[in-house]
């Protein structure tokens, strides 16, 4: 084999651990206000792909599966956003834990990542869902927009403590296995390929994305406050009581947040760093 075919040949999965590992221990060690602008930055990328997805999702005539398909197709813009565009993202940060359990990145320095991190996620998230909110389009399609982003927040808020906990570690399970995909990558065009299924898998499947979440409830209780998009959503008052600030904060983004972290950091960073990288610790 030549060595131009080489250059384009993807990285094996042991390159990828080991690559993994050398941008956790970059990502652990960055400056606080890198990190923070940064993850502001992921949880407005997460947020325009969860808005892309609520339009396609608006009275699209389609079935369920196909729809639910379009949905996930269109949500993959956030983590393309996140991965080309270069960003800070919680849920993929998880992955830090190979850099950890190597022992070059210290307990301390794992957790203050993953606080900045989701911090600045939800900084990022919930601006721009309020900034949607302001914008008003979702009263577009005589307010089928804002009443498809309130059915999809009164589902979330309506879910149990154990669904939503394992929908959370489905999620990130997926999530990671798309930015690990993305480490087997050498262009741009390869990691794009490489989200694309797992990202619009976990949508699909109705899985629960904590930084998404950050997103789509805000917008929702915003969106409780508008009579026509309540109408058009066809919600009862009694629906729609569970849609408040502390049922968003305990009753989903808790559980999913700890199901994220177990389908990330345990389920796949952990798993790979057992099966490429545990000779290698020190």
């Amino acid at each position: 084999m030549s060595e131009n075919n080489l250059h384009f040949d993807a990285y094996t999965p042991a390159e990828m651990a080991a690559r993994v590992e050398t941008v956790g221990v970059k990502k652990a060690n960055l400056d606080t206000l890198t990190t923070l602008a940064l993850a502001v930055l992921a949880g407005a990328f997460i947020a325009l792909g969860a808005n892309f997805a609520i339009v396609v999702w608006t009275d699209n005539g389609l079935s369920y599966g196909l729809s639910r398909l379009a949905g996930g197709l269109a949500f993959t813009l956030g983590l393309i956003l996140v991965v080309v565009g270069g960003a800070e993202l919680f849920t993929g940060n998880n992955l830090i834990i190979m850099a950890w359990a190597s022992k070059k990145v210290s307990t301390a320095r794992v957790l203050r990542n993953w606080a900045l991190v989701y911090l600045g996620n939800f900084v990022g998230a919930i601006v721009t869902a309020y900034g949607v909110y302001l914008s008003r389009s979702w009263a577009f399609d005589t307010y089928k927009v804002g009443a498809a982003a309130l059915n999809i927040t009164t589902a979330k808020v309506g879910l149990d403590w154990i669904p939503a906990f394992t929908l959370g570690v489905f999620c990130n399970v997926l999530v990671c296995l798309a930015v690990w995909l993305c480490f087997s990558a050498r262009s741009t065009t390869d990691k794009i390929l490489a989200i694309i299924p797992p990202i619009s898998a976990f949508v699909a499947a109705g899985f629960e994305h904590s930084i998404a979440n950050m997103y789509f409830i805000p917008l929702g209780i915003f969106l409780r406050a508008e009579p026509l998009v309540v109408a058009a959503s066809g919600k009862t008052a009694e629906q729609l009581a569970g849609l408040t600030w502390e049922g968003f904060l305990l009753n989903n983004l808790l559980p999913v947040t700890l199901g994220n972290i177990v389908g990330g950091a345990i389920m796949v960073a952990a798993v790979y760093w057992f099966i490429y990288l545990r000779g290698t610790r020190r």
